[in-house]
């Protein structure tokens, strides 16, 4: 599930959509926050263009809404239920969850979002 070939793999790693076998960033660790939405033009395995068209990843704000909700539900679970912090100090762990993680929710809603559009070609791993 978690391999070569699953759109799970290309999204948690970052990887080129299409072959697999190389990041989309130039800088792989997501809080360096000044290279964080830098890109390769295209994968140098599979020439594949990242950037289909201009303004292309202004959709994945959409899929950044979707994580954030996601990461912000686990922070409330996690410390309202588990923990059994009240709910004053539940809203503050929720807004820290979100700022500490903002950088890997970017980057995810960037992968998924390419990830829609593009499909692996096993064939090119081949090559």
């Amino acid at each position: 599930m978690f391999t070569k070939g699953s759109k799970i793999y290309s999204i948690l790693t970052g990887s080129c959509p299409k072959c697999h076998q190389e990041s989309m960033y130039v800088n792989k660790n997501p809080y360096a926050l000044s290279q964080i939405f830098q890109m390769h033009e295209r994968c140098s395995h599979c020439n594949t263009k990242y950037k289909i068209e201009p303004s292309f990843f202004y959709g994945s704000m959409y899929v950044s809404y979707g994580v954030g909700i996601a990461f912000a539900v686990a922070a409330f679970v996690i410390s309202y239920m588990f923990i059994g912090l009240d709910k004053f100090t539940s809203f503050l762990a929720i807004v820290g969850t979100l700022i500490v993680f903002l950088p890997i929710i970017m980057r995810l809603s960037r992968n998924i979002w390419i990830n829609l559009f593009i499909h692996y070609d096993k064939e090119l791993v081949k090559k």
